[in-house]
Protein backbone atom coordinates (compact mmCIF):
# COMPACT_ATOMS: atom_id res chain seq x y z
CA UNK A 1 0.00 0.00 0.00
CA UNK A 2 2.88 2.66 0.84
CA UNK A 3 4.49 1.91 -2.55
CA UNK A 4 1.36 2.26 -4.43
CA UNK A 5 0.92 5.68 -2.51
CA UNK A 6 4.31 6.71 -3.32
CA UNK A 7 4.23 5.98 -6.63
CA UNK A 8 0.84 8.11 -6.75
CA UNK A 9 2.78 10.90 -5.15
CA UNK A 10 5.88 10.88 -7.69
CA UNK A 11 3.79 10.46 -10.73
CA UNK A 12 0.67 12.90 -9.91
CA UNK A 13 1.97 15.85 -12.04
CA UNK A 14 3.74 13.44 -15.32
CA UNK A 15 1.14 11.06 -15.68
CA UNK A 16 -2.23 11.85 -13.40
CA UNK A 17 -3.85 8.51 -14.70
CA UNK A 18 -1.16 6.09 -13.48
CA UNK A 19 -0.87 8.06 -10.58
CA UNK A 20 -4.71 7.24 -10.23
CA UNK A 21 -3.85 4.06 -11.16
CA UNK A 22 -1.30 3.46 -8.08
CA UNK A 23 -4.03 5.31 -5.49
CA UNK A 24 -6.57 3.25 -6.82
CA UNK A 25 -4.16 -0.11 -5.73
CA UNK A 26 -3.41 1.50 -2.51
CA UNK A 27 -7.76 1.71 -1.92
CA UNK A 28 -8.19 -2.09 -2.69
CA UNK A 29 -5.33 -3.09 -0.12
CA UNK A 30 -6.28 -0.39 3.01
CA UNK A 31 -10.08 1.64 1.74
CA UNK A 32 -10.44 2.99 5.50
CA UNK A 33 -6.96 4.77 5.94
CA UNK A 34 -7.46 8.35 5.46
CA UNK A 35 -4.32 8.91 3.63
CA UNK A 36 -5.62 6.55 0.99
CA UNK A 37 -9.07 7.54 -0.11
CA UNK A 38 -6.91 11.46 0.24
CA UNK A 39 -4.72 10.24 -2.68
CA UNK A 40 -7.62 8.51 -4.62
CA UNK A 41 -9.10 12.05 -4.33
CA UNK A 42 -6.60 14.23 -5.39
CA UNK A 43 -5.39 12.08 -8.57
CA UNK A 44 -9.11 11.92 -9.48
CA UNK A 45 -9.40 15.48 -9.25
CA UNK A 46 -6.05 15.65 -11.67
CA UNK A 47 -7.97 13.70 -14.07
CA UNK A 48 -10.46 15.53 -14.36
CA UNK A 49 -12.74 13.46 -12.37
CA UNK A 50 -14.56 15.97 -9.90
CA UNK A 51 -17.53 12.93 -9.01
CA UNK A 52 -15.44 10.74 -7.75
CA UNK A 53 -12.73 13.60 -6.57
CA UNK A 54 -15.74 15.03 -4.36
CA UNK A 55 -16.59 11.08 -3.41
CA UNK A 56 -13.40 10.65 -2.05
CA UNK A 57 -12.40 13.94 -0.72
CA UNK A 58 -15.19 14.29 1.74
CA UNK A 59 -14.63 10.78 2.85
CA UNK A 60 -11.00 11.52 3.76
CA UNK A 61 -12.59 14.29 5.64
CA UNK A 62 -15.10 12.27 7.28
CA UNK A 63 -11.88 10.02 8.15
CA UNK A 64 -9.40 12.44 9.21
CA UNK A 65 -11.82 15.32 10.54
CA UNK A 66 -9.39 17.12 8.78
CA UNK A 67 -10.03 20.29 6.28
CA UNK A 68 -6.95 20.34 4.37
CA UNK A 69 -8.75 19.45 1.19
CA UNK A 70 -11.15 22.08 1.20
CA UNK A 71 -9.75 24.07 -1.46
CA UNK A 72 -10.32 21.17 -3.91
CA UNK A 73 -13.55 20.08 -2.72
CA UNK A 74 -15.10 23.52 -3.66
CA UNK A 75 -13.15 23.54 -7.23
CA UNK A 76 -14.61 19.66 -7.74
CA UNK A 77 -18.09 21.26 -7.09
CA UNK A 78 -17.00 24.01 -9.71
CA UNK A 79 -16.12 21.29 -11.64
CA UNK A 80 -19.08 19.34 -11.66
CA UNK A 81 -21.02 22.84 -12.78
CA UNK A 82 -22.28 23.92 -9.12
CA UNK A 83 -20.56 27.41 -8.15
CA UNK A 84 -23.03 27.94 -5.67
CA UNK A 85 -22.67 25.05 -3.74
CA UNK A 86 -19.15 25.20 -3.91
CA UNK A 87 -19.73 29.22 -2.12
CA UNK A 88 -21.44 26.97 0.45
CA UNK A 89 -18.74 24.47 1.54
CA UNK A 90 -16.14 27.36 1.39
CA UNK A 91 -18.52 29.24 3.64
CA UNK A 92 -18.88 25.75 6.12
CA UNK A 93 -15.48 25.76 7.36
CA UNK A 94 -13.54 27.95 10.09
CA UNK A 95 -10.98 29.45 7.76
CA UNK A 96 -9.16 30.97 10.53
CA UNK A 97 -8.45 27.27 11.56
CA UNK A 98 -7.07 26.37 8.34
CA UNK A 99 -3.58 26.29 7.20
CA UNK A 100 -2.24 29.11 5.57
CA UNK A 101 -1.66 27.62 2.21
CA UNK A 102 -4.89 25.63 2.33
CA UNK A 103 -6.75 29.16 3.25
CA UNK A 104 -4.99 30.43 0.88
CA UNK A 105 -5.62 27.60 -1.73
CA UNK A 106 -9.61 28.07 -0.42
CA UNK A 107 -9.48 31.75 -1.36
CA UNK A 108 -8.41 30.97 -5.32
CA UNK A 109 -11.25 28.68 -5.11
CA UNK A 110 -13.94 30.94 -3.94
CA UNK A 111 -12.46 33.83 -6.31
CA UNK A 112 -13.58 31.36 -9.27
CA UNK A 113 -17.04 30.40 -7.92
CA UNK A 114 -17.38 33.61 -7.95
CA UNK A 115 -16.19 34.46 -11.45
CA UNK A 116 -18.21 31.07 -12.09
CA UNK A 117 -22.02 33.44 -11.31
CA UNK A 118 -20.24 36.36 -12.73
CA UNK A 119 -19.62 38.12 -9.92
CA UNK A 120 -16.18 39.77 -10.98
CA UNK A 121 -16.20 42.07 -8.19
CA UNK A 122 -17.31 39.78 -5.61
CA UNK A 123 -13.92 37.50 -7.05
CA UNK A 124 -11.64 40.23 -6.47
CA UNK A 125 -12.53 40.80 -2.77
CA UNK A 126 -12.02 36.94 -2.29
CA UNK A 127 -8.16 37.34 -2.88
CA UNK A 128 -8.21 40.76 -0.17
CA UNK A 129 -6.33 38.44 2.14
CA UNK A 130 -3.70 39.29 4.66
CA UNK A 131 -1.24 37.47 2.48
CA UNK A 132 -1.92 39.37 -0.72
CA UNK A 133 1.44 40.95 0.10
CA UNK A 134 3.50 41.90 -3.23
CA UNK A 135 6.82 42.37 -1.28
CA UNK A 136 7.01 38.92 0.35
CA UNK A 137 6.69 35.80 -1.92
CA UNK A 138 5.89 32.04 -0.23
CA UNK A 139 5.41 28.81 -1.60
CA UNK A 140 1.30 29.57 -2.52
CA UNK A 141 2.13 33.38 -3.41
CA UNK A 142 2.75 32.86 -7.77
CA UNK A 143 -0.99 31.31 -7.44
CA UNK A 144 -2.35 34.05 -5.62
CA UNK A 145 -0.86 37.00 -7.53
CA UNK A 146 -1.82 35.49 -10.98
CA UNK A 147 -5.33 34.65 -9.90
CA UNK A 148 -5.62 38.46 -8.96
CA UNK A 149 -4.24 39.18 -11.75
CA UNK A 150 -6.59 37.12 -14.25
CA UNK A 151 -9.48 38.83 -12.27
CA UNK A 152 -8.07 42.36 -12.78
CA UNK A 153 -7.52 41.62 -16.59
CA UNK A 154 -11.58 40.70 -16.64
CA UNK A 155 -12.41 43.77 -14.62
CA UNK A 156 -10.74 45.58 -17.97
CA UNK A 157 -8.03 47.08 -15.26
CA UNK A 158 -4.95 46.03 -17.70
CA UNK A 159 -1.69 48.55 -15.77
CA UNK A 160 -3.05 46.47 -12.14
CA UNK A 161 -3.16 43.21 -13.58
CA UNK A 162 0.27 43.17 -15.60
CA UNK A 163 1.50 44.20 -12.15
CA UNK A 164 0.48 41.37 -10.59
CA UNK A 165 1.59 39.29 -13.27
CA UNK A 166 4.92 40.59 -13.20
CA UNK A 167 4.81 39.63 -9.31
CA UNK A 168 3.97 36.24 -9.83
CA UNK A 169 6.87 35.45 -12.53
CA UNK A 170 9.34 37.09 -9.96
CA UNK A 171 8.11 35.06 -7.28
CA UNK A 172 8.03 31.86 -9.31
CA UNK A 173 11.33 32.60 -10.51
CA UNK A 174 12.51 33.58 -7.14
CA UNK A 175 11.00 30.49 -5.54
CA UNK A 176 12.52 28.38 -8.03
CA UNK A 177 15.87 29.16 -7.13
CA UNK A 178 16.07 30.10 -3.43
CA UNK A 179 16.50 27.68 -0.22
CA UNK A 180 14.07 29.20 1.83
CA UNK A 181 10.15 28.95 2.23
CA UNK A 182 9.93 33.14 2.42
CA UNK A 183 11.34 35.21 -0.04
CA UNK A 184 11.62 38.96 0.40
CA UNK A 185 11.19 40.77 -2.98
CA UNK A 186 13.36 44.49 -2.80
CA UNK A 187 12.77 46.89 -4.88
CA UNK A 188 15.80 48.32 -6.23
CA UNK A 189 17.48 51.17 -8.24
CA UNK A 190 18.19 49.88 -12.16
CA UNK A 191 21.55 51.52 -11.65
CA UNK A 192 22.56 49.62 -8.30
CA UNK A 193 24.16 45.75 -8.62
CA UNK A 194 22.03 44.90 -5.89
CA UNK A 195 23.54 42.24 -3.39
CA UNK A 196 21.31 38.88 -3.65
CA UNK A 197 21.27 36.90 -0.94
CA UNK A 198 20.06 33.35 -0.99
CA UNK A 199 16.08 34.64 -0.07
CA UNK A 200 16.33 37.74 -1.72
CA UNK A 201 14.17 38.27 -5.07
CA UNK A 202 14.51 41.60 -7.01
CA UNK A 203 11.07 43.47 -7.58
CA UNK A 204 10.33 44.06 -11.25
CA UNK A 205 11.66 47.29 -11.93
CA UNK A 206 11.80 50.06 -15.50
CA UNK A 207 14.67 47.41 -16.08
CA UNK A 208 12.31 44.24 -15.46
CA UNK A 209 9.04 44.63 -16.68
CA UNK A 210 8.47 41.27 -18.30
CA UNK A 211 9.54 39.36 -15.00
CA UNK A 212 12.90 38.77 -15.15
CA UNK A 213 14.62 39.17 -11.79
CA UNK A 214 18.10 41.57 -11.81
CA UNK A 215 21.10 39.57 -11.46
CA UNK A 216 23.66 40.07 -8.76
CA UNK A 217 27.43 40.44 -9.57
CA UNK A 218 29.32 37.62 -10.47
CA UNK A 219 31.55 35.44 -8.67
CA UNK A 220 35.12 36.23 -8.85
CA UNK A 221 37.36 33.76 -10.53
CA UNK A 222 41.18 33.59 -10.27
CA UNK A 223 42.90 36.16 -12.14
CA UNK A 224 45.34 35.43 -15.08
CA UNK A 225 48.59 36.58 -12.58
CA UNK A 226 48.06 33.36 -10.63
CA UNK A 227 47.74 31.10 -13.99
CA UNK A 228 50.67 32.70 -14.85
CA UNK A 229 52.32 31.91 -11.73
CA UNK A 230 51.03 28.14 -11.68
CA UNK A 231 52.72 27.66 -14.94
CA UNK A 232 55.93 29.31 -14.34
CA UNK A 233 56.12 26.48 -11.35
CA UNK A 234 55.33 24.06 -13.52
CA UNK A 235 57.68 25.13 -15.75
CA UNK A 236 61.01 25.33 -13.49
CA UNK A 237 60.29 22.00 -11.75
CA UNK A 238 60.19 20.39 -15.54
CA UNK A 239 63.60 22.29 -15.93
CA UNK A 240 65.13 20.55 -13.31
CA UNK A 241 63.82 17.26 -13.53
CA UNK A 242 65.12 17.48 -17.28
CA UNK A 243 68.58 18.44 -15.47
CA UNK A 244 68.23 15.53 -12.93
CA UNK A 245 68.05 12.99 -16.23
CA UNK A 246 71.18 14.68 -17.90
CA UNK A 247 73.24 14.57 -14.70
CA UNK A 248 72.34 10.83 -14.25
CA UNK A 249 73.07 9.90 -17.99
CA UNK A 250 76.59 11.60 -17.92
CA UNK A 251 77.45 9.62 -14.63
CA UNK A 252 76.41 6.35 -17.05
CA UNK A 253 78.40 7.45 -19.69
CA UNK A 254 81.83 8.17 -17.65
Amino acid sequence: MARHLAMASRLIDEDPALAHEHALAASRRAGRVAVVRESVGITAYALGDFALALRELRTYRRISGRDDQIALIVDSERGMGRPDRALEEARAVDRAALPTATRVALAIAMSGARLDRGETELALGELEIPELDPDRAFEWSPALFAARAAVLEDLGRAEEAAFWQTRAEVAAAALGHGEEDEIVIEDVQIDDEPEAGPNVAPAPSSSAEEGEPVSGSEPETATGQDEGTHGSEAVDEGAASSARAEGATTEETE
